[in-house]
């Protein structure tokens, strides 16, 4: 406008004018229009814990991350341990937090505020959904918090046992305190299945690799991506893992690859992906090489699984995770392992192996290896997934528990006997 030259005062006034009301009227079209985009991803963190510091250390990279996700929608639902705060939900878009808004706008009030909750976590989903919605019906999440896989109690429960939960401890204090309530994967399954399928999941979270979770959310998503093992306190390095929730057809392997760079950092971890649509197949191969194992069992109900990977240290001499891969390959017979291994392959799609991973114990009780060092980690063995096996009597409950899941029954755990 400054190389224009107008004749007259009043000309040089309507133009102005004009080109206000253009600009003007542009921007509230932007507005409305800019809100949807060709992928949605909602980050969902759960940080009424003790993971409150690092939920602002991975909201700032997302900030930054958010420079570089084209036009994508990265969502960002916070709920953290600060008395200056309620939770609250926001777009994150070049570089700068918009769009903010509060758990009331969203229908939720200040007592029901627990992000653990499958009524609160409703109702942020159906926000994101409908304020931000994908052109394409593409949604994805990402879940930022404490996880511990398909471990079950109630639907809700508060408890000061870290151990009895599945997702998102939160204290509802507003303190970093790890009692509080959680929430079950069969009741997160719940809530996702009232929303249109996802193309991923991405469990920014300890121990939510393994194949009971996988089947149970099976139906809601179209790929899992994530770590059997615990992770850093740390969680993904987002400024490099926001772009890459974002690309089309290689996302899956892409966030993977930026998560698995921290490794330069010390923060190494075991990471896969699992393909959904194939793990009817992988159940039903699971159920033939169980059967065709039992001889293997050396005369007893339950396996000697000594020796065999395994991902999450209860304190109680007792692995509830072992790898899925090294636990078939010990004890089904030669060709029972080959068919089962291909149906594998097609379900666990990529992964990643790490030698050791940074653990959740206090370091005075000891290193890594005092705790698992009891398995040789190989390219062979791994397979970058758990899966609970049955052992004795002390698991009672935990053998009850898992009767609670799909993967249980459609994988035939009952015709082994356990």
């Amino acid at each position: 406008m400054r190389n224009f030259a107008a004749k007259s005062e009043e000309m040089k006034k309507l133009i102005i004018a004009l080109l206000a009301l253009t600009v003007l009227t542009g921007c509230h079209k932007d507005k409305e229009e800019d809100r949807s985009a060709d992928r949605t991803v909602l980050v969902y963190m759960s940080g009424e814990n003790n993971l409150s510091s690092f939920a602002q250390k991975d909201l700032d990279e997302l900030i930054i991350g958010s420079k570089s996700i084209g036009h994508n929608n990265l969502i960002v639902y916070v709920d953290r341990s600060s008395y200056k705060e309620l939770p609250w939900l926001a777009r994150l878009k070049d570089g700068q937090i918009t769009d903010s808004v509060s758990i009331a706008d969203m229908g939720i009030s200040k007592s029901d505020e627990y992000a653990s909750d499958p009524a609160v976590m409703e109702k942020v989903i159906r926000y994101t959904i409908n304020k931000y919605p994908s052109n394409n019906n593409d949604y994805a999440l990402a879940f930022f918090g404490h996880g511990s896989g398909w471990l079950v109690k109630d639907s809700i429960a508060y408890t000061s046992m870290a151990r009895n939960r599945a997702y998102g401890i939160d204290n509802g204090r507003n303190s970093e305190s790890m009692d509080g309530k959680w929430m079950n994967i069969p009741s997160m399954k719940k809530v996702l299945e009232k929303f249109p399928r996802f193309s991923y999941i991405f469990f920014d979270c300890c121990n939510m690799q393994c194949l009971e979770v996988a089947y149970e959310l099976r139906n809601v998503a179209d790929y899992i991506i994530g770590s059997p093992a615990e992770i850093p306190g740390v969680g993904a390095p987002y400024i490099t893992v926001a772009p890459a929730m974002m690309e089309k057809t290689t996302f899956w392997k892409s966030i993977v690859d930026r998560y698995a760079e921290q490794r330069a950092s010390g923060y190494d971890l075991p990471l896969s992906v699992i393909k959904t649509s194939e793990m009817e197949n992988l159940a039903h191969a699971t159920k033939n090489a169980l059967n065709a194992s039992k001889e293997n069992f050396s005369g007893s109900t339950y396996p000697n699984l000594s020796g065999l990977i395994h991902y999450y240290y209860t304190f109680s001499d007792k692995q509830l995770y072992y790898d899925a891969n090294d636990f078939i390959l010990k004890y089904a017979p030669t060709n029972e392992y080959n068919t089962w291994k291909q149906a594998f392959d097609k379900v666990v799609i990529y992964k990643i192996m790490a030698d050791t991973w940074m653990t959740n114990l206090v370091p005075s009780w000891g290193i890594w290896n005092d705790f698992y060092g009891d398995f040789e980690m190989t390219e062979e063995k791994y397979g970058g997934v758990s899966m609970f096996i049955p052992q004795w009597k002390s698991q009672t409950t935990d053998n009850i528990n898992i009767k609670k899941f799909g993967w249980y029954y459609a994988a035939g755990y009952e015709s082994v006997g356990w």
